[in-house]
């Protein structure tokens, strides 16, 4: 067996979990074609956050709170405008409709101040990523990597195969 000790941000507490020794074995599992070592979960990236109205959220971080802020950048192929706020050790990506059919829309109407929208992780290799994920079944939201906000390949993980989350993976 082998322990993997985790920290929570902000909590002060240690969290000990133990782990079968074969969970952190590199080779190819009988239920895998893709072996464990052609990806891994890099850093996050950013967290993304739907917002009702654009401007006053940038202003909120650009403004109150002090932080470097993006221009907004729209994005007809995903449907949104995009502002980044940098925060040293990763982004926020605030998220505002961009046309009738943006994903944002729905989101806002049911979360009508907006909030927490998605996580974004960096992998090595997304193609990679995504083949091991769906032999364990994963669900993607699209068949195929589409390029985002930084200009690199992303995919979205279906949330209810990732406890509740919208994971979107980056190739770093």
């Amino acid at each position: 067996m082998a322990s993997i000790v985790l920290k929570v941000a902000g909590l002060s507490r240690w969290v000990r979990h133990t782990l079968p020794s074969r969970a952190l074995t590199t080779s190819t599992s009988r239920h895998s074609r893709v072996p464990a070592s052609l990806w891994k979960l890099g850093k996050l990236n950013h967290i993304a956050i739907a917002v009702p109205d654009i401007e006053k959220a940038t202003s909120l971080y650009r403004d109150v709170l002090g932080a470097t802020v993006s221009d907004k950048l729209p994005l007809p192929d995903h449907g949104v405008y995009t502002v980044f706020v940098e925060l040293g050790n990763t982004k926020l990506e605030l998220l505002h409709p961009l046309g009738d059919k943006s994903p944002i829309s729905g989101f806002l109407q049911k979360n009508k101040s907006g909030g927490l929208h998605h996580i974004c992780i960096e992998v090595e290799d997304i193609n990679a990523a995504i083949a091991a994920l769906r032999v364990k079944n994963i669900r993607t939201l699209s068949a195929m990597p589409q390029i985002g906000a930084h200009g690199k390949p992303v995919i979205f993980l279906h949330p209810k195969d990732c406890d509740g989350v919208l994971v979107e993976l980056e190739e770093a």
